[in-house]
């Protein structure tokens, strides 16, 4: 008789553990950006600082700029998500008044000092910038669906499209000029999630007068 012949080793990672792991390597990204700058880190450092093999992490991520890139596209996830269960009927600006961006984690979250560290060294390091605008452009179309769905229209046609880019771009810089201007420390935790809001809330008023 033999053996009946089955898997062995271990048993494959559940999608929730690869997140997991994609948004560990992104931390420990950042803090080696931080610390020692992007050019002087390697992605073996990056794996080390992770816990994993340098196989892994390029299994996951094809340069070690794009490792940042959870931390990027996890905002932008949580805004789409606000954005399409925002009433209709409710002024657009008012999508970040505190207690709704508190529920959501847009603020106050875990991450936000990171990204804000990470938002700021796009302003000199080209490869991280790419990544940075290349995650805004990709969630574009989910703005779109979202706005369109408000508006009780298709997504297909051009006034959804030019809203999700007015609605991008304000979001965009918005946490741009935030991010370039502050530096958060535990004392002035509070009063930087205020004036981030109310540089996003800014942002979504102009956008929504439209081009004089």
């Amino acid at each position: 008789m033999t053996a009946a012949r089955g898997r062995t080793g271990r048993p494959p990672l559940t999608e929730q553990r690869r997140a997991e792991i994609r948004l560990e390597i992104a931390r420990a990204a950042v803090d080696l950006f931080v610390t020692q700058g992007v050019a002087a880190t390697t992605g073996e450092q990056i794996g080390q600082a992770a816990g994993v093999s340098a196989r892994t992490l390029w299994r996951y991520f094809p340069s070690k700029e794009s490792c940042v890139r959870p931390l990027f596209s996890a905002g932008i996830d949580l805004i789409a998500g606000l954005l399409r269960e925002w009433p209709p009927d409710c002024p657009l600006e008012g999508l970040f008044d505190r207690d709704a961006a508190t529920d959501v984690g847009i603020i106050g979250g875990p991450e936000r000092a990171t990204v804000g560290d990470l938002v700021r060294l796009t302003r000199t390091e080209p490869g991280l910038r790419a990544v940075w605008l290349q995650t805004y452009d990709e969630a574009e179309p989910a703005f779109a669906r979202a706005l369109a769905e408000r508006a009780g229209i298709s997504a297909d046609g051009l006034r959804p499209a030019i809203w999700a880019a007015m609605f991008n771009a304000a979001l965009r810089a918005a946490v741009e000029h935030y991010a370039w201007r502050t530096s958060d420390t535990p004392t002035e935790a509070a009063a930087a999630e205020a004036e981030l809001l109310e540089t996003l809330r800014s942002a979504l008023a102009v956008a929504a007068e439209g081009v004089g």
